[in-house]
Formats: C-alpha cells, sequence, structure tokens
C-alpha cells in the first residue's frame, strides 16, 4: 500500500516503494479547489495511486494533472487518470505539450508559458521551464509562491527506502546514486551543459523552504542552499 504524509499544508507525498530497484517513486497530490496531482506514477501504479488519492478526496474531482517531462513514471498513466475525472486537464509547458503531450493524451493539454502563474485556488503556482534539468528538453518544475514549495521531479534523486521529510542535507545522497548511475547503463541519466548550472541558479533564488522530490526523501529547510549543493554535486559527478 502506498504511504502517504503531508509535507506542507495541503501538499501530500504519495510513496510507492519498489524494492527491486531499491527506489521510492514519489507522486505530490495538492489538495485544493482545483485539486493537482504532479506526476502520475508509472501506468502500472495507477490502481494503488487511485486507493491513495481516495484516501484524501473523491479522484473524480481531480482538476489539473502537472509533471516535469514525458516519461513513463512522470505520465505515465496520464489517461487513465483523464479518464476518471471527467474535468481534469494536463498542464505543462508548450514544447511539451506540442512535441508529446496533445498527441499522447486523450484531450489537449492546458499550455503554460515559461514563468506564466496559475491558480488551484488558495496556492499560486508559477511554471518555470527547465531544459534538461532534469532531462529532456521540455522539462519544466512548478513553484508554489504560498507556501514556497518547488515540484522538483528528478532532482535530489537519491535511492533506498527513506524517511517521507527531512532536514539533513541530501548532497552526499545524491553523490552516492549519481555514482551508482555513472558506473551503470544509466550513465546518462542527468547532462551537465553549460547552462545546467544558471538553471539551478536561478531555481535557487526562488529560495523554496520545502523541496517535493520524486525519488527519495523530501526537504524541509534553506532550500537555496540545497539547491546550491545539488549543483556542486552535479558539477563534481557529470562535468566532463
Amino acid at each position: 500500500m502506498a504511504r502517504i504524509d503531508e509535507i506542507a499544508p495541503d501538499v501530500f507525498r504519495i510513496s510507492i516503494y519498489a524494492p527491486q530497484q531499491e527506489m521510492q517513486y514519489n507522486q505530490f497530490l495538492i489538495r485544493d479547489e482545483e485539486p493537482l496531482l504532479f506526476t502520475t506514477g508509472l501506468n502500472a501504479f495507477f490502481p494503488e495511486m487511485k486507493e491513495a488519492v481516495e484516501r484524501l478526496m473523491k479522484p473524480t474531482d481531480l482538476r489539473w494533472i502537472g509533471f516535469s517531462h514525458f516519461e513513463s513514471d512522470e505520465c505515465g498513466s496520464l489517461n487513465k487518470w483523464l479518464e476518471l475525472a471527467p474535468q481534469s486537464e494536463a498542464i505543462t509547458g508548450i514544447v511539451s505539450a506540442f512535441v508529446n503531450i496533445n498527441d499522447f493524451a486523450l484531450r489537449p493539454a492546458r499550455i503554460l508559458q515559461n514563468q506564466e502563474v496559475f491558480r488551484t485556488g488558495k496556492k499560486q503556482y508559477r511554471y518555470i521551464s527547465t531544459p534538461h534539468v532534469p532531462h529532456g528538453w521540455d522539462a519544466g518544475l512548478f513553484f508554489e509562491e504560498t507556501d514556497h514549495t518547488l515540484l522538483t521531479s528528478d532532482l535530489f534523486h537519491h535511492n533506498g527506502d527513506v524517511v517521507p521529510l527531512t532536514k539533513e542535507s541530501l548532497a552526499d545522497h545524491c553523490r552516492e546514486t549519481l555514482i551508482q548511475f555513472q558506473q551503470s547503463p544509466f550513465a546518462n541519466y542527468i547532462p551537465y551543459n553549460a547552462k545546467t548550472g544558471q538553471i539551478l541558479k536561478d531555481l535557487a533564488e526562488l529560495r523554496p523552504v520545502t523541496l517535493a522530490i520524486m525519488h527519495g526523501s523530501s526537504y524541509y529547510g534553506d532550500g537555496k542552499k540545497a539547491i546550491e549543493e545539488l549543483d556542486e554535486v552535479w558539477k563534481e559527478v557529470l562535468k566532463d
């Protein structure tokens, strides 16, 4: 059964642990006037995810389905959610919509421009285009501007069945996982190019308080420092 933890006001981390991969898959449900699910999880996770969402709200009331980039754990069960919740829409950036989602999905997505803000009710989200961060030219992240929660996708990826929320630095855990990946067929999991550092710097300047992390523990504290530490780890492990 998926584990549910509230990591920020009305932000619920729904975690499914895959022991064969030693990896948590974390999806985030934002309960508001227009509920938002950030990442759907794998297509195979849909029954477990639906049961978890039912513990928090009526799944048919879901309004928005967001994600960073086109990948199975980001939006694999998108069409099942679109079927279940008739008024729901994918919400994503212009590259994502035109390159993938508006062909893949049952109905067109709401398209956000870079830095565009939308509301789900009490919460206000800014869409930030982050090409190739963590990967994919369609990548983008969502920053909630009232509670300062950054939905980070694969940023800060670290393995293990870890605690839901921590105030401890994630740098060592991220370094260890990246080094493992560099020695595996997933060596090119995250690219580091000339623009990566600036994108991370811009994210750090948002000064998030909570980092909602897709694989591993979410983080509460000095988000600016945490992102700066991540940049140092990425440069150390990934930069040629």
